[in-house]
């Protein structure tokens, strides 16, 4: 399971948020090139990257400090917040961005989401935020009627082919990951997912990483690294130790996955 360090820009300067809420905010670095490197130094694989500011604005504001950490690395960066048009998202993977990621433009957007996939396939990632087990656009300020499940759903049949699945009421919080979600929303899938939100302790990487038969292929981890409730290094090491003591035979998890839809009862219109 891959540890992603994640570095949330507004204004220019590296910080945190308590579930999305600006009035919640805490400055860690003035310097976000030097906090990804720091993080790079610690052994991390990727780097996570949220602009914050386009996310809640709609249109890119953090730009410059993205294409200076992306060439500042050796290590490759995702990138989110404020995707909104094919303008902004070839400019990302011009200067190097190796995963886009997109959220209101996936939801409101289908033929936006559908050139990009077919432009950019599996760089094309989706993040999933839920409240409530809705989804939440726009930075988070404005909840939808789309179920989660469903939404990811749709996503992974339009050919998405990686979901981040984020629990707005975790995030920020170190209280913990919402495990049963994040296993529901890996169990619904035949695509990978990456968790996000409340990550605190090794103990919750552990239960975490419990998930990676199911797909759950990592984790994204902020406040508690800023904070020092979690060391990098011991983060990493927890999830890439000893694998789970189960283990799916290749095929068992699709054959598993059709048997409990099939089982389930169907909603309206049959589905």
């Amino acid at each position: 399971m891959i540890i992603f360090p994640a570095i949330d820009l507004r204004k220019g300067r590296c910080v945190r948020l308590i579930r999305g809420d600006v009035r919640d905010e805490t400055v860690y670095s003035e310097n976000p090139v030097s906090m990804a490197k720091h993080w790079q130094g610690r052994g991390a694989q990727w780097l996570h990257v949220v602009d914050l500011d386009g996310a809640m604005e709609g249109q890119p504001r953090n730009h410059e400090h993205i294409f200076a950490i992306v060439k500042a690395l050796k290590i490759p960066v995702q990138v989110g917040g404020g995707i909104r048009d094919f303008d902004t998202l070839k400019r990302l993977f011009d200067h190097g961005v190796r995963r886009a990621i997109l959220g209101t433009s996936a939801a409101h957007d289908e033929k936006f989401l559908r050139r990009a996939l077919e432009k950019y396939g599996d760089r094309i990632v989706v993040g999933v935020d839920a409240k409530d087990g809705a989804v939440a656009l726009k930075g988070w300020v404005e909840t939808s009627k789309l179920k989660a499940v469903e939404f990811a759903r749709r996503m992974e049949a339009l050919g998405v082919a990686t979901i981040i699945y984020t629990d707005i009421k975790k995030d920020g919080m170190l209280s913990g990951p919402n495990v049963k979600a994040c296993a529901e929303m890996a169990r619904a899938l035949e695509i990978p997912v990456i968790a996000s939100g409340g990550v605190t302790t090794l103990r919750d990487i552990s239960r975490l990483r419990a998930l990676e038969p199911k797909g759950l292929i990592g984790a994204i981890v902020g406040k508690a690294l800023y904070s020092g409730a979690l060391d990098l290094k011991a983060a990493i090491a927890a999830a890439s130790g000893p694998p789970p003591k189960e283990r799916l035979r290749p095929g068992k998890k699709a054959r598993r996955k059709a048997a409990g839809r099939r089982a389930r009862p169907a909603g309206p219109g049959g589905k």
